[in-house]
């Protein structure tokens, strides 16, 4: 009599795993083969389009257009990028070149902008100048930050700003460098002035030699103001207030401090100075704006 075996149904399902299990594994293979075939001809047309791309002539650099300059003449700016033409428009590094700008020292800011066909945008900012800073017998214009941006002479002659004393050493080696201190002193009382454009056109010189007590001489006026180191512009009005009642009453001043509020003094010409012996204080006049 035969007798038939159950079937092992365990051992046919292992065989079917294990054909499974194997189609799997090869799947991730074919998949990745097929992601770099992909990746491989991309590349390569990638590098084939960025060769075309370098054989055109309107992504070759051949024009720039400056604008924003007044002190700095297109010429200038166009030494400062020499060699930026002829690179490719898509590739070249822009940030590079903007950098190379900033060695003239008018030059504050700059942006660089691709544009088609074959130009280069270049926007610039300059310094303005805020004075005109005397180290002995030399002059050099300086900005609201302290910095020197050239050497003061005839083609600047436009340019109607206060002479400021104090800023650069009389021995003062070159390059030349602004105190920093007393280039803030400067831009803080340039600052306040600028609310009062009237009043900041009369002022003629400022000395900050003292980084504590601000002097500044009004065009027409010998007589040096102290004003300190804070509240420039009222102190200042304060003594244009009072300025044809103190020439009435002390008609050679050599200087008047207004740094007290409601008392002003004023100190006598060397010419007006008493005989030896003799000791005269300084005048107090009354009528100063109060302090608040």
């Amino acid at each position: 009599m035969s007798v038939t075996a159950p079937a092992d149904r365990r051992f046919r399902r292992s065989q079917i795993h294990a054909t499974r299990r194997r189609r799997l594994r090869a799947r991730p293979v074919w998949r990745a083969l097929r992601v770099i075939g992909v990746l491989a001809l991309l590349a390569a047309g990638g590098y084939w389009a960025a060769g075309a791309a370098a054989d055109v002539p309107w992504l070759t650099v051949r024009h720039l257009r400056v604008h924003g300059n007044q002190r700095v003449h297109e010429s200038e700016i166009a030494a400062l990028l020499d060699g930026l033409a002829g690179e490719n428009l898509l590739s070249v590094d822009l940030e590079q070149w903007r950098r190379q700008l900033f060695t003239s020292a008018w030059v504050a800011d700059a942006r660089l902008r691709r544009r088609l066909p074959g130009t280069i945008d270049v926007e610039i900012r300059e310094r303005v100048p805020m004075g005109i800073a005397r180290a002995g017998a030399d002059l050099f214009l300086m900005d609201a930050a302290g910095n020197v941006i050239d050497e003061y002479g005839p083609r600047y002659a436009d340019c109607d700003l206060p002479i400021i004393d104090g800023l650069v050493p009389r021995s003062a080696a070159r390059p030349i460098a602004i105190d920093r201190a007393r280039g803030q002193l400067v831009s803080r009382l340039m600052a306040e002035l600028r609310t009062r454009p009237e009043l900041a056109k009369r002022v003629s010189q400022i000395d900050v030699t003292n980084l504590h007590d601000a002097h500044v001489i009004l065009d027409g006026d010998p007589a040096v103001v102290r004003l300190g180191d804070a509240r420039f512009v009222e102190r200042l009005e304060s003594y244009v207030g009072l300025q044809a009642t103190l020439r009435e009453q002390v008609p050679d001043i050599d200087y008047v401090d207004v740094r007290f509020g409601e008392r002003v003094y004023v100190g006598l010409s060397p010419a007006a100075a008493p005989a030896p012996g003799k000791v005269t204080p300084p005048a107090r006049v009354p009528g100063a704006r109060s302090q608040r």
